[in-house]
């Protein structure tokens, strides 16, 4: 039997090629029809959101890159605080430990200077040459003119350089206030005299050298300038 197709039969697989190939044309378009939708189309809402999900990704990606470069950067601002906190606690802890040295310093030298003081106070001969010298010393502490020489002159013409010299002869003697130790001064010269810090004794050596200086200062200018009776 001859396979001659008869032309009946050519124009149906014809046919059926055309439907099959029309059928896969209108696929195609409807997917691209429901992929690209006109701008300002009613269906715009409904466009496949391929796209919106890519371009949320992206942007949570930069977002997730962006916290970390500010957590990185809030670390080391946070680590240079601390670094900052620490060298200045260090400072502070420097600058208190010498100024407690300074004080400490400070506190022995004025207790070495004072310590020298009381070391270095002068010790006087229970003699006429100490009982001078104290006096002078107590003198120019008071400001009270007189020299080593003005003092011992007055004493060995008054008393002789005896402490315990009384003159009750004289007009005050007579008055009952007679001149006594070593510069003969009355009691109420004495007492009007008198300088603070040494004992208030007529008798008393540098007691009364001071106050009978004291009172030549006055009335004299010193006792330098006294010599006779005063």
């Amino acid at each position: 039997m001859s396979k001659t197709s008869t032309p009946g039969h050519s124009r149906r697989l014809t046919k059926a090629h055309k439907m099959s190939f029309a059928a896969f044309a209108t696929i195609g378009a409807a997917a691209l029809a429901a992929t690209v939708v006109p701008a300002g189309s009613a269906d715009a809402d409904t466009t496949v959101t391929a796209a919106p999900v890519a371009w949320t990704q992206a942007v949570e990606g930069v977002q997730a890159k962006t916290v970390q470069h500010l957590s990185a950067q809030t670390k080391l601002a946070t680590d240079a605080a601390k670094v900052e906190a620490a060298i200045k606690a260090k400072a502070d802890a420097a600058k208190a430990k010498a100024d407690a040295e300074a004080k400490a310093k400070k506190d022995r030298e004025a207790k070495a200077a004072a310590s020298r003081s009381t070391v270095r106070k002068p010790v006087y001969a229970n003699n006429l040459d100490g009982w001078i010298k104290e006096s002078l010393a107590i003198m120019k502490a008071h400001k009270i003119p007189g020299t080593y020489n003005g003092l011992y002159k007055n004493i060995m013409r008054e008393s002789s350089g005896n402490p315990r010299a009384i003159n009750n002869w004289d007009i005050n003697a007579q008055n009952g206030i007679p001149s006594k130790g070593l510069l003969q001064v009355i009691k109420p010269t004495f007492l009007a005299y008198h300088v603070p810090g040494t004992p208030l004794d007529q008798y008393h050596p540098v007691a009364n050298i001071v106050a009978a200086a004291n009172y030549a200062a006055d009335r004299y200018g010193s006792i330098d300038n006294v010599n006779s009776a005063y």
